[in-house]
């Protein structure tokens, strides 16, 4: 290989090799939080165990529950 004066040289920069544990953890905990809440208004709001009175929220997320497999009538 023909170097060339012209073009800068690379310099090697060291790649981590994995993502300790202990700084995904608290990520991954509050995503999956986020996707249990986020399931849960999908799939159990307007319940027996709603949180929200009215039906606003039914109808919002009505074509996402089908979507999903959830029976909502």
């Amino acid at each position: 290989m023909i170097s060339n004066p012209a073009l800068p040289r690379a310099i090697p920069v060291p790649v981590p090799v994995a993502i300790p544990v202990r700084e995904w953890l608290p990520w991954a905990l509050f995503v999956g939080a986020v996707m249990l809440f986020l399931l849960y208004l999908v799939g159990l709001e307007q319940g027996a165990t709603a949180l929200v009175g009215g039906t606003g929220v039914h109808e919002w997320l009505h074509d996402s529950r089908h979507l999903l497999g959830f029976p909502c009538h």
